[in-house]
C-alpha cells in the first residue's frame, strides 16, 4: 500500500532549504534520515523541496535527528543592506585610497571593504599586521601588488590573494587606478572609530 501525503500550504513559510542545509552541513544522506526516521526518502525530498507539509510530530523528529532547533526553520534571516554611497568611509593607513566598509558595523564574523585606490596608492613603505585569521584580496580592476617579508606578488584585475592575516605586509597600485574588495576573517574591528 502506497503513503499517501498531503499536499504543501501555498501560505506556508519554506523550510525545506533549511532542513537539507542543516542535513547536507552533517554529511547525511536522505537515506541516513530516512533510515532514522522511519520516513520514506521521496517523503523526505518532497518536504526539503517545499512540496509537501510535515506535521508538527515528524518535524519534531526531523529537528532531532538533525540537532536543529524547531525555532530555527521559522526564523527570519537577518539580511542587512549597506549601499555604496552611504557606506562609512574609512581609513586604514593607505595613501590615495578612498576606503568603505561594505558589511555592517555590528557584523563580526567577517569584514568587506571596498578601496578605490588612485595610481599612487600604497599602503605604506612598512610591513603592517592587521589581527585576524585570514585575509583575501580580490582586485576588481587595475593591478596590485602585495610585499611580503620575503617576497612579492603582483595581483591582476579578476585575481585574488589569500594569505594569514598576521603575516607582515604592504601593497601598492601598478600602473593606474584599481578597485579592490578586501574580505577579513573575523572583523578586526567594529568600524564605529
Amino acid at each position: 500500500m502506497r503513503a499517501i501525503h498531503p499536499t504543501a500550504d501555498e501560505n506556508a513559510r519554506p523550510i525545506g532549504a533549511k532542513l537539507r542545509a542543516a542535513r547536507t552541513s552533517q554529511g547525511m544522506s536522505l537515506g541516513q534520515v530516512a533510515e532514522t526516521t522511519g520516513l520514506s526518502k521521496g517523503f523526505l525530498s518532497r518536504v526539503e523541496r517545499d512540496e509537501t507539509s510535515p506535521s508538527v510530530a515528524t518535524l519534531v523528529q526531523l529537528c532531532q535527528v538533525l540537532s536543529l532547533p524547531m525555532g530555527a526553520l521559522f526564523a527570519e534571516p537577518e539580511v542587512q543592506h549597506v549601499a555604496y554611497d552611504s557606506a562609512p568611509r574609512i581609513n586604514l593607513g593607505g595613501f590615495a585610497a578612498d576606503e568603505r566598509l561594505m558589511s555592517p558595523r555590528s557584523e563580526q564574523r567577517v569584514q568587506l571593504l571596498r578601496s578605490e585606490l588612485a595610481a599612487d596608492a600604497h599602503g605604506g613603505s612598512d610591513l603592517y599586521t592587521i589581527n585576524c585569521d585570514v585575509e583575501v584580496l580580490h582586485v576588481v580592476s587595475g593591478t596590485l601588488t602585495v610585499r611580503f617579508s620575503d617576497r612579492s606578488v603582483t595581483v591582476h584585475a579578476g585575481d585574488a590573494l589569500t594569505f594569514p592575516g598576521r603575516e607582515p605586509h604592504t601593497w601598492q597600485v601598478e600602473g593606474g587606478p584599481a578597485t579592490v574588495l578586501w574580505v577579513i576573517v573575523p572583523a578586526p574591528w567594529s568600524g564605529s572609530a
